[in-house]
């Protein structure tokens, strides 16, 4: 048998069963891999603020549950978003990454960002330059941001 390659998904190349989705719709299947109020927020953590471990992650500003954040990770391995690799041995610890189809999520958390920040009042980031900003400032603030400057 041929491994799956995590980075594809299409017909021949499935790393799930098709029936795992609710409906043929795009959205509705995104949805069903991303689309709670956690998923994301942990895949924007591994992204731009350096948390690779499950203590960091946990300790991002909207304190995931330790039970839903567990859930999420093991999801997003399944899904081959994320990569799981022990860091210490005793006892057994893992550190987190971003797949090339995890960090090809970067464009959908940029438009969710965007939309945020200009409808909603909240803060922005740019990955490119690391700058945090809120609506009508040049400023750091804590819109989207780790909550520690030692997790970068």
């Amino acid at each position: 048998m041929t491994p799956v390659d995590p980075n594809r998904l299409d017909e021949e190349n499935m790393a799930v069963n098709k029936s795992d989705f609710r409906s043929t719709c795009s959205i509705a299947r995104t949805l069903d891999i991303v689309g709670d109020k956690w998923t994301l927020l942990i895949v924007r953590d591994l992204m731009w603020h350096g948390k690779h471990t499950f203590g960091a992650l946990q300790d991002s500003k909207e304190r995931v549950p330790t039970n839903i954040l567990s859930e999420r990770l093991k999801r997003l391995e399944e899904w081959g978003l994320v990569l799981r690799e022990p860091y210490q041995q005793k006892p057994v610890r893992y550190a987190y990454h971003l797949t090339e189809k995890g960090k090809s999520l970067e464009p959908l958390l940029v438009q969710i960002m965007s939309w945020g920040h200009e409808r909603l009042g909240g803060g922005r980031y740019d990955p490119a330059t690391g700058k945090h900003w809120r609506p009508g400032t040049d400023s750091k603030s804590t819109g989207c941001e780790s909550k520690s400057a030692n997790d970068k």
